[in-house]
């Protein structure tokens, strides 16, 4: 196998092909691993970055789960993709964002969802959702350098409603000491996905109820302004473009 490690030709190396330094190649899609790899419908799980990644941009809304005192803690966190990261921000007083600052780390798990339909099945034992889930296990650590925290957080505006980071007031000395941001890298993934009617029985087929799929959508309403906006503040055009 060759090593990542390459050097540079002499002056009296040829510059062949052979003798270029290559960057690593980045495989198109995540190893599975026990943690990813799931026990029933093990058909609907994909590993391939365009799907992961497609998921995780779709949403903001993560949870974040780790133990705590030898207890399971799951907690609902804003989150932004960067690559082949994941930015996660709170409270520098936050308990898991204080351990995630540890030499060794913090082991989190975090899933992010999204449903697409209620599948209605003819027998109540069939009824399913339609859904996208992603789910990311690794080792959460605390962000130190000063530049990518701020890129960081910037990030995760833009990841909420794109173009808002440049359309507001950065984060001052004093809001950043009291931030932490922590970073996970997507390395043991996988997302979960079903799509898709009803699997009835056929026995059921001429039950006299109705299946199909009731689907789900997500959807903004109208912006509602605050009233201490300075006057002839425009409405930004970001706020329709979802």
């Amino acid at each position: 196998m060759e090593s990542p490690h390459t050097t540079q030709p002499t002056a009296g190396d040829a510059a062949t092909p052979s003798s270029q330094a290559t960057a690593p190649r980045v495989p198109a899609a995540y190893l599975p691993t026990d943690l990813t790899t799931p026990t029933r419908s093990p058909k609907r799980a994909r590993y391939d970055h365009e799907t992961v990644h497609a998921v995780l941009d779709a949403g903001y809304l993560c949870h974040l789960g780790f133990v705590r005192d030898g207890r399971p803690v799951v907690l609902p966190t804003l989150y932004g993709r960067d690559g082949g990261h994941l930015y996660l921000h709170g409270s520098t007083g936050s308990r898991p964002l204080r351990a995630a600052g540890g030499e060794d780390g913090l082991p989190v798990c975090v899933t992010v969802t999204h449903v697409d339909g209620l599948v209605l099945a003819k027998s109540a034992f069939h009824h399913s959702v339609n859904y996208r889930s992603v789910v990311v296990h690794g080792t959460a650590h605390t962000v130190t350098d000063p530049q990518e925290k701020t890129r960081a957080l910037d990030l995760l505006v833009d990841h909420v409603l794109p173009g808002r980071a440049a359309d507001s007031r950065p984060a001052d000395a004093k809001e950043l000491a009291a931030t932490a941001v922590i970073r996970l890298d997507l390395a043991e993934v996988s997302v979960k996905m079903r799509t898709g009617g009803p699997s009835d029985d056929p026995a059921d087929a001429d039950l006299p109820y109705w299946s199909g799929v009731l689907p789900v959508v997500t959807s903004y309403g109208t912006p509602e302004p605050d009233g201490d906006r300075a006057e002839g503040t425009p409405e930004p055009s970001y706020l329709f473009a979802r």
